[in-house]
């Protein structure tokens, strides 16, 4: 294939790609963008995508517009007729031919235009599964996370995170010198503004990064010193973003611990107040989740939260991990991780006063860097980004309250 040819096709996979994950986005995201008045803005992102499209795609017929018509002009039968009876005139004419040696070229001529053609076909299948083999070695080409030669074992679980820093991109640090101490049998709360790195922070704890400067010491070990299997028997973690697999729900619990007896799984479950949701599922611990039921968010994030609390794992990590959960669901998970107590360490993001105040240490985290951290009695004391921050949390509770004070009861219209 020629190089620009090459480019035409690369460009229109790429617009192609654009297009559908714009009408992906736009079909999913419909009702968030119509209950926030969004629905112009995104409908305008999916038509920025679609005269992308467009422009894309006439390029690309423009170039092969000439070369496949004359391509179906020659594989046409009339004109393979044509070709062959003129061909075989001018050879009878000169004596070359006998007139009946032209019969088999007259009904076998027209008759390979077909085949021809779909031998074209063809080839237009291999070039775009040549690319698509292109584009997941691209995947596959992706170096891993180096594994060590010889695996340190960390002693204890003392977590520190010393001068970290992280990128996505090239000059672009989400974290620049992160210093943090997580001791064991205590609970650290992350607080900061939406974009400051809280994410990416406890996201290297389960190593899915490793910081671009500085390091994340788990029991005096380097994380990128440790075995695979080492790290995520010591550290387990729910996120926000809960995945449960297509299997009954005592599996997704008992994921980290596959022998786990039933006895353990619920008692999980219980900690993590999911249990008597389950027994309303229609075979309770046996349903499958994504066929027989579906589990709402906060739902899923307690079957993970009963997941995590069964593997037992001395350091846990909880990104915003009841973001979903109502109030007595996250008062029941509180309870759940002092009930756990020991000598567990615990990383929390925490946005709700509750959690904050439960806390032993609270680090504020803004712009990728720690700019204050101690006790909640202690930060407040000082009256700085702390303090506000817990101030304006309780402003938008006290606005909570008064709405739902102030809301009619009964007799409205449904």
């Amino acid at each position: 294939m020629l190089p620009a040819r090459q480019r035409e096709q690369e460009e229109f996979d790429a617009a192609m790609g654009r297009i559908a994950s714009s009408v992906v986005e736009f079909v999913q995201g419909i009702a968030v963008v119509k209950a926030f008045g969004g629905s112009e803005r995104a409908h305008r992102r999916f038509l920025v995508a679609a005269d992308d499209f467009v422009a894309v795609f006439s390029r690309w017929v423009r170039g092969m517009s000439l070369v496949a018509a004359g391509m179906q002009l020659a594989l046409s039968p009339p004109f393979v007729l044509l070709v062959v009876l003129t061909g075989g005139a001018v050879l009878i004419t000169s004596g070359g031919l006998a007139p009946a040696g032209l019969l088999p070229f007259l009904l076998l001529g027209p008759a390979l235009t077909a085949p021809v053609a779909a031998l074209g076909h063809g080839f237009d299948d291999m070039q775009a599964a040549r690319r698509a083999v292109g584009r997941i070695r691209e995947v596959l080409e992706v170096a891993p996370l180096p594994e060590p030669g010889r695996p340190a074992v960390p002693r204890g679980h003392r977590v520190e995170l010393r001068g970290v820093r992280f990128g996505y991109q090239d000059g672009h640090e989400v974290l620049r010198g992160v210093d943090l101490v997580l001791e064991p049998g205590t609970v650290t709360a992350i607080v900061g503004p939406s974009g400051g790195g809280k994410s990416t922070l406890v996201r290297l704890l389960p190593r899915f990064f490793d910081p671009t400067g500085g390091s994340v010491v788990l029991g005096g070990a380097d994380l990128r010193d440790i075995d695979e299997r080492e790290l995520y028997r010591t550290v387990s973690f729910v996120f926000q973003d809960v995945r449960l697999l297509r299997a009954s729900v005592a599996d997704n619990i008992a994921l980290a611990v596959p022998h786990a007896g039933r006895e353990d799984v619920v008692r999980a479950a219980r900690l993590a107040n999911v249990h008597d949701r389950i027994l309303e599922l229609p075979r309770g611990y046996e349903t499958v989740i994504g066929e027989e039921a579906r589990l709402s968010g906060g739902e899923a994030q307690r079957v993970a939260l009963a997941r995590a609390l069964l593997a037992d794992a001395p350091v846990l990590v909880l990104d915003e991990a009841t973001a979903f959960a109502d109030p007595r669901t996250e008062q029941a998970v509180r309870r759940a991780l002092a009930t756990l107590g020991g000598d567990r360490t615990v990383l929390v993001i925490a946005h709700r006063l509750e959690t904050v105040a439960g806390a032993d240490v609270v680090a504020v985290l803004e712009n990728g860097t720690i700019t204050e951290r101690g006790g909640p009695a202690e930060l407040l004391e000082r009256d700085g980004r702390f303090a506000a921050f817990w101030r304006s949390h309780q402003t938008a509770v006290g606005d909570e309250a008064e709405a739902h004070a102030g809301a009619p009861r009964g007799g409205g219209s449904r």
